[in-house]
């Protein structure tokens, strides 16, 4: 059996992630922050097959930490850069660990053998930081795929701005490092919803979702995202585990980047679906996923089924 290390392995993507690997049949090696908090990785052990999950502390700013987890590993998956949009200081809660966090760990991978495949779980902030606002020039009808040129503005979030240096450095990583014994790949969702595997109240992609499905507008971003009905692209968190799984085990895929997406609704819409109402607007499709569709064989989930099971 191979052994997956995820880094953010107990996180909301990562959860479902974790799942994937393990019902594959892969022991998983998933790293923590704080190995002593384990209300936040115990809804793991309770999915089955509890012997082939294993648990590391690591933080990414560690680079002792990383080397020790991945000595241990055959795959990586990196999702362990902090989603958050409450930040009092975006240097040291977002900038910091995602941006030195993912040069600490190129570096450390650079040097560690025995490793096949690497897999970021990045966002599609890495292609448009004013997601889900349209990028540069565009309108919220325009259509936007991996063929389009990445747009980042400086007035757009932190955390936006965070992701999208954090794939620059990939990017450039595997422009200069061509003989790598391994190969990179990049996925890119949009806004990920759908259920969450555990109880955790501290997670931005449900905590989103609740805000929305009661309107609570608790700062001027998410009031902003009411006021304009904004569109929002989706992708359910079972399609990105999926699409993970699959990148991470298909060969031939180094420097791909996807757009992982389903549909896009309004606000207003995404509202009502997630109090089990009908959309009063069909679901039109932005942010393509033609080439997730060719490399990976995905047929993603309707958007309306994602958020009717939150």
């Amino acid at each position: 059996m191979k052994t997956v290390g995820i880094i953010g392995g107990s996180g909301f993507i990562g959860s479902h992630t974790t799942k994937k690997f393990v019902e594959e049949g892969y022991n998983v090696l998933v790293g923590v922050t704080d190995i002593l908090k384990k209300e936040k990785y115990q809804h793991l052990l309770e999915l089955g097959h509890s012997d082939q999950i294993s648990f590391s502390e690591l933080t990414v700013e560690n680079k002792k930490q990383l080397k020790e987890f991945a000595e241990d590993c055959d795959i990586i998956i990196h999702g362990g850069t902090p989603f958050q949009l409450a930040v009092d200081n975006p240097q040291t809660e977002l900038f910091d660990p995602t941006i030195k966090g993912t040069e600490n760990f190129l570096e450390v991978i650079n040097k560690t053998p025995g490793i096949e495949k690497v897999v970021f779980i990045a966002s599609v902030a890495g292609w448009n930081t004013n997601f889900p606002m349209p990028a540069g020039n565009k309108n919220f009808k325009d259509t936007f795929d991996e063929t389009d040129i990445r747009f980042t503005s400086i007035e757009s979030h932190p955390y936006a701005q965070a992701k999208f240096i954090a794939n620059q450095t990939v990017l450039k990583f595997i422009k200069n490092h061509p003989e790598t014994s391994f190969e990179i790949s990049t996925v890119s969702p949009v806004a990920v919803m759908g259920k969450s595997l555990s109880k955790r109240e501290d997670s931005t992609s449900t905590g989103l979702q609740f805000l929305i499905k009661n309107k609570i507008a608790p700062d001027d971003f998410i009031q902003a995202i009411y006021d304009n009905d904004v569109p929002f692209a989706i992708v359910d968190v079972r399609d990105v585990a999926k699409a993970i799984f699959k990148t991470a085990t298909t060969k031939g895929l180094h420097g791909k980047d996807y757009l992982l997406s389903s549909e896009t609704y309004a606000t207003s819409d995404i509202s009502l679906l997630l109090n089990h109402k009908q959309a009063k607007n069909p679901p039109v499709s932005i942010y393509k996923n033609t080439l997730a569709q060719k490399d990976l064989q995905m047929q993603f989930i309707p958007a309306a089924e994602t958020l009717k099971t939150y």
